[in-house]
């Protein structure tokens, strides 16, 4: 039996921060940053189920083309990814009244849209970017057992080569996308490639205000990094931490993101939204088709 102080319920036995019920989430979850964009992928659903919000986590369950979905926003970083997938799994999964794994396994498909920084000069803005492999400079996974598993290790052996990775820095960890969701993305409005989950917005993804860098030259090698014809292309701070513990909990798990800045030729997409509403459209279909 999971102690209560390792699974603390509500009252009401709910899921201690996200206040759902199992039978509130679909076996599709869409993840977004931004509680927000709930409410705008919400809209599109022509029935509504479920409506729960607290703190950051903001969830809607519903229909679209009469498939049920859920979307649910995680805010920002891998720390609350943490909390969102092991949450969401505990809810498919475990039996909350008896605090005992259910004798049959449920796998979610948890699929992640937002917006990123592109790494390259040949990528412009407004690409869609589907991360085939994330590259997780958070170190989350590291505090699980058996993460090798599940992970690169080839690739993050000859990262760390390359980079001469600081040793006072996080241990970097790679994880391949689902290959069953990367087959839905394939087509010609998406791109695949390397995406970089950083654990912070300024400095781990080398912005300068007023604290000068420990790495100062890392974006450049990032460019520059490359391993068996996979090449970096974009930075954001969720998707290492959902494809790691998905495929540690026998979950599929996607990130596809909206290039808005590119870091290499300083150029940014500040009114964003109408193309976000796009890629919301295209990844609703392929969901659903």
């Amino acid at each position: 039996m999971i102690k209560h102080s390792e699974l603390i319920l509500n009252r009401d036995g709910s899921i201690f921060h996200l206040h759902l019920k199992p039978e509130d989430i679909s076996d599709t979850i869409i993840l977004v940053g931004d509680p927000g964009r709930v409410e705008m992928i919400g809209k599109l659903f022509e029935k509504t189920e479920v409506t729960v919000r607290n703190r950051e986590f903001a969830t809607i369950t519903g229909y679209y083309r009469k498939r049920r979905l859920t979307v649910l926003s995680t805010g920002i970083g891998t720390d609350n990814i943490d909390i969102v997938v092991n949450e969401l799994d505990a809810l498919a999964n475990i039996d909350l009244a008896t605090r005992e794994p259910k004798p049959e396994h449920r796998t979610l498909r948890l699929v992640r849209i937002g917006t990123s920084g592109g790494m390259q000069a040949d990528l412009p803005l407004n690409s869609l970017v589907v991360s085939a492999k994330s590259l997780g400079f958070d170190g989350m996974l590291n505090f699980y057992a058996n993460r090798e598993t599940v992970c690169d290790l080839a690739f993050e052996d000859a990262f760390r080569r390359f980079m001469n990775w600081n040793s006072s820095l996080p241990t970097p960890y790679a994880v391949n996308a689902s290959e069953q969701l990367l087959q839905l993305f394939s087509g010609v409005n998406f791109v695949q490639g390397v995406t970089i989950s950083a654990p912070g917005f300024y400095g781990p993804q080398g912005r300068v205000i007023r604290l000068p860098l420990a790495v100062p030259e890392m974006n450049e090698k990032l460019e520059e990094f490359s391993f068996n014809g996979q090449r970096i292309f974009n930075y954001e701070m969720e998707s290492s931490a959902i494809y790691g513990l998905s495929r540690l909990l026998g979950h599929e798990a996607l990130a596809v993101c909206l290039i808005i800045a590119n870091r290499v030729t300083l150029e940014a997409n500040e009114n964003y939204y109408p193309k976000m509403e796009q890629l919301v459209k295209l990844v609703l279909d392929k969901l659903t088709s």
